[in-house]
């Protein structure tokens, strides 16, 4: 099933995100934007003409960004992309979640935020990304067992992200727990939890069991600024 929102927002949602709510924690140009390095390696242009492309290269100083386009990458040259896939926008379209045991995660908690991400490589998380907000937990004996959280903040929607568990213990419902936090929270403030998987990922399934519909695919590409073209002579 696959849902039709009447809005923008979401066909360049890191570029909404950056240029609305998450502003404050931004490096930004009239054509480009990033988070700040320590937040996230992700960016966004208002679209993928020449000039973007060049806003974009004056914000990374040599750093590689992962972009979400609404089409395929079409850099001019000098650039190079390592890295890119396709993904899923999801909607969340379910009811209220009950919510379970968890607790929310603060600073003092991001070393075991870092370990288990690293662990389980969810998608990007930097020593500030709990800055984006929302992010929960739930502990066994004191260890971090699950997280999930908030990244992409824009007007009327915010993306759950960095969902994982760690491997001993998978397989009760802890990452469901968690998901049905984070979205809790979201819909509590009145807006519309929103998330991004890859295509190939077998959670897509359980995400559309939790209440999440398709929207429409996304272009992942991870870019970086390689050459600086001059004339020859």
């Amino acid at each position: 099933m696959t849902v039709n929102l009447s809005t923008s927002l979401l066909d360049n949602p890191i570029w909404s995100a950056l240029t609305t709510v998450n502003r404050r924690l931004t490096q930004a140009n009239a054509l480009a934007a990033r988070y700040l390095p320590a937040i996230a390696p992700l960016g966004g242009m208002c679209n993928q003409a020449p000039e973007s492309y060049a806003a974009m290269e004056e914000l990374l100083a040599g750093d590689p960004v992962a972009l979400f386009l609404d089409r395929e990458p079409g850099p001019p040259p000098g650039w190079e992309i390592p890295h890119r896939d396709l993904m899923h926008q999801m909607v969340y379209k379910g009811p209220l979640p009950a919510v379970g045991n968890v607790r929310a995660l603060t600073d003092d908690d991001v070393p075991e935020m870092l370990a288990l991400t690293a662990l389980t490589e969810p998608g990007p998380f930097r020593e500030r990304t709990i800055e984006l907000g929302g992010y929960i937990g739930i502990f066994e004996s004191d260890r971090l067992a699950a997280m999930a959280g908030e990244r992409l903040h824009m007007t009327e929607f915010t993306e759950l992200s960095a969902v994982c568990t760690h491997p001993d213990y998978r397989g009760r419902g802890f990452g469901k727990v968690c998901v049905a936090a984070v979205v809790a929270g979201i819909l509590g403030r009145g807006e519309t939890a929103i998330l991004h998987v890859r295509c190939h990922n077998s959670a897509v399934e359980l995400y559309e069991s939790l209440g999440f519909r398709i929207r429409r695919q996304l272009h992942l590409a991870v870019m970086r600024y390689m050459v600086k073209m001059t004339g020859l002579g």
